[in-house]
């Protein structure tokens, strides 16, 4: 399941809570194997009790054990038949968890939201609809998988009934001896037993099998493309990117990039401009082949991305996100996570190149703060630096930069920035801004409305034409 999540495609991940992933692994995982442990136990040591019971029955009266052979395992057809009917509230069950799981993920994220608009007792009734939904399963599944054993256990001793009249028929007529009777009758008990084990676990193992059907579907989730044979190795590129013709859909009905063409020289600042929605962020995920193109191409030194090892062409990228993503470990450890072989040197020369040993300096722990992405030790404008000291350390040879400093104050956003400059010198970046004060010294200006690329130029030429350029410049 792990491996899964780590290799699944973003399109996988997107549309999956991350608290139903979680239940998935934990919850449904684990009735998985308690159901298998049951499942097996049961099998192994009915099967096994079932094989030598049937030899000892034909040893002493054929017929007789024809009869047990043929109507104690009609106990199983009663099992097949509640387990039919009681797999649905089973399966409803598991998915019921999952938006359990999903629905506490999402109140604790936001726990702050909710408190803030007193949507407190909004919350708990909106909980309270999918707890109620699991209970109801719950109780339908659980009463289902109660009525096998008894049935099961109903049915044998019919069986032992018929058999017992059987017996004492034919020790009437002096072909069996009455303790030859009663041995048989006590094999016939142990031959049903196994059966009447089996039922008793049924619930275990419905809930399994509804449990197992949620985590494959994940294990076997269309995975992201395998690199291409022979595929294109490659550390480092001048960096002429290009966009041929290229469209793109999320869910294959409406296009969000619209037979794009684009050329951006080696070494070339790119600014990406738009009003929400028109494609700025897609155009990244396209890049770093989060998500592939539906036609058309996008090519790296004229070869198209997708002869390249997937790995190696995302490492060719650093990304500066508008998020902050800090892992739980140490202030070091978060700085050299790209770059685990990084001296404390070059660590501490990523902090001080971003303004991030200030305030490191003056935790007790300094770069040994232990930290995660709820932290309260740091500020959120704190957390963005880190994580633009992270991506100084790498020096990759080209950057992609979402709105990378918006959660920094405008003094500090000015060093940031010039810091930025000597990141970017001679490489290909390409940077989403929403505040366009922040791309007036970019080499291409890049304004987009509606997947397609409407106007483009340096600042100062887009503020001259006056047009949907100078208008969002403007605030118009």
């Amino acid at each position: 399941m792990f491996d899964s999540i780590l290799t699944a495609p973003l399109s996988v991940l997107d549309n999956l809570p991350a608290g139903d992933i979680m239940t998935r692994m934990s919850v449904d995982v684990e009735q998985i194997a308690y159901g298998l442990l049951q499942g097996i136990n049961q099998i192994f040591s009915g099967f096994t009790t079932i094989i030598i019971t049937l030899v000892l029955m034909l040893t002493i009266n054929i017929p007789t054990a024809a009869v047990v052979i043929i109507f104690t395992p009609m106990s199983l057809l009663t099992v097949r038949f509640f387990a039919k009917r009681s797999h649905k509230s089973f399966m409803i069950l598991s998915e019921s968890r999952g938006k359990v799981g999903a629905a506490a993920e999402e109140n604790i994220n936001n726990a702050k939201l909710i408190k803030l608009y007193a949507c407190e007792q909004r919350s708990l009734d909106e909980f309270d609809v999918y707890n109620e939904e699991m209970n109801k399963a719950g109780f339908h599944s659980q009463f289902m998988a109660a009525l096998v054993n008894p049935m099961s256990r109903y049915i044998n001793y019919i069986v032992y009934i018929i058999v017992a009249l059987i017996g004492a028929y034919i020790v009437i007529n002096g072909q069996m001896s009455i303790g030859t009777l009663s041995v048989f009758l006590a094999y016939t008990n142990h031959f049903s037993k196994p059966f009447n084990e089996i039922s008793g676990i049924m619930q275990e193992l419905q809930s399994a099998a509804a449990s197992a059907s949620r985590v494959f579907a994940f294990i076997y989730c269309d995975k992201e493309p395998a690199s291409a044979i022979n595929s294109v190795r490659v550390n480092s590129v001048s960096g002429n990117v290009g966009f041929e013709n290229v469209d793109f859909s999320y869910d294959n009905t409406r296009k969000i990039i619209n037979n794009l063409n684009l050329s951006v020289s080696g070494g070339q600042k790119i600014a990406l401009v738009g009003p929400t929605g028109c494609g700025k962020t897609t155009i990244i995920n396209l890049l770093m082949r989060f998500y592939d193109i539906d036609s058309g191409k996008i090519t790296i030194d004229g070869t198209d991305i997708k002869a390249y090892d997937r790995t190696d062409l995302r490492l060719l990228y650093g990304m500066m996100l508008q998020e902050t993503f800090l892992f739980s470990g140490t202030i070091r450890e978060n700085i050299a996570y790209a770059k685990p072989d990084a001296s404390p040197e070059e660590i501490k020369e990523a902090a001080i190149a971003t303004y991030c040993y200030n305030f490191i300096s003056r935790l007790p722990d300094g770069f040994e703060t232990h930290i995660d992405s709820n932290t309260t030790v740091l500020s959120q404008g704190q957390k963005q630096l880190l994580c633009i000291a992270r991506l100084m350390l790498i020096k990759p040879p080209m950057l992609i930069l979402d709105e990378a400093t918006s959660s920094i104050d405008t003094r500090l956003e000015k060093h940031i920035q010039r810091s930025f400059m000597r990141l970017t010198e001679g490489k290909t970046s390409f940077i989403v801004a929403h505040r366009l004060s922040t791309i007036r010294d970019c080499d291409k200006i890049l304004v987009m409305n509606k997947g397609e690329i409407i106007e483009s130029g340096t600042h100062a030429q887009l503020i001259e034409k006056q047009g949907f350029y100078y208008n969002l410049y403007k605030g118009y």
